[in-house]
């Protein structure tokens, strides 16, 4: 176990702090129930699963489409520490979505350590890219683009945000808004934990690939969420974060939500009046 400290916690303490596994014991519980609705969701609703947008065998999307063709699209980036989980367990998210008028799309990625983080954040530029090319086929307007992502899934849609996108042939304002819920924003203490082992991020990868190298563009809104519920590190990144959006002029709101765990948050998102849902449904006018 490491003895070095992050923010004054190591070992013990810092693996409570930065494990959510740790943090929420009956996790599994949470995850499972996600699972079953999101396999109802499939069940029931119009879908189109595994559509690539890249060589990689998990880059993929599911795609509902809205009724309406000039749908706003919204995608959302699952977590997992960037070496676990799959968009099949948030299939649900898209009901409200939906049912609102958007176009919901959720996001695969290869997973590490196959992947450093450097290249998983490429994977998720590749889907932008795809996304904003191929947008009108999948049942909506690909110039009402906007992101969402839980954990390591915020960590990648803040990536996104600092992304300048003209130089890469798109338009500057190809995202319209970004909702990161419990994101780890800085990557330092995910090497020091015991799960790294799995992860594999190295000194250098965590630096590169930490928000502070990486200032959001003020080319869209963010709103940063965490679980009021997290653990107190965790909250703190959350926070974090949203002044650097903040000192960046990144037009942002910044929730804590309740006493929402990191697994109980996602269940809020499958419930249409929940405040964090509503919020990502105004960030497309609907």
């Amino acid at each position: 176990m490491t003895t070095t400290a992050y923010n004054g916690l190591y070992g013990d303490a810092l693996e409570r702090e930065y494990n959510p596994r740790r943090a929420v014991p009956d996790f599994q519980n949470f995850l499972d129930g996600q699972i079953a609705r999101a396999k109802a969701t499939r069940d029931t609703r119009p879908c189109t699963l595994d559509v690539r947008y890249g060589p990689g065998p998990l880059q993929t999307l599911d795609v509902f489409p809205a009724q309406n063709p000039d749908a706003p699209i919204h995608v959302f980036i699952h977590g997992g520490y960037w070496r676990g989980l799959d968009k099949s367990v948030y299939s649900y998210i898209a009901e409200p979505l939906v049912d609102a008028g958007a176009t919901a799309v959720l996001l695969n990625y290869d997973l590490a350590p196959k992947l450093t983080i450097s290249a998983i954040v490429e994977q998720t530029r590749q889907a932008v890219h795809w996304l904003h090319a191929n947008g009108r086929s999948l049942g909506g307007d690909p110039a009402k683009l906007y992101l969402s992502g839980h954990s390591a899934g915020a960590h990648l849609a803040a990536m996104m945000l600092a992304q300048d996108w003209e130089k890469q042939g798109l338009p500057g304002d190809v995202l319209k808004g970004i909702v990161a819920i419990s994101g780890v924003y800085d990557l330092t203490p995910v090497t020091m934990l015991g799960v790294n082992a799995e992860i594999g991020l190295t000194a250098e990868q965590a630096a590169i690939n930490s928000l502070d190298a990486n200032p959001p563009l003020p080319a869209a809104p963010v709103l940063v969420a965490v679980g009021g519920g997290e653990t107190a590190d965790w909250i703190r990144q959350s926070a974090v974060y949203a002044r650097q959006c903040r000192a960046a002029g990144v037009l942002t709101d910044y929730w804590e939500i309740g006493r929402e765990n990191h697994f109980s948050i996602c269940d809020r998102l499958g419930e249409a009046h929940h405040p964090l849902t509503r919020a990502m449904l105004s960030q497309m006018g609907l």
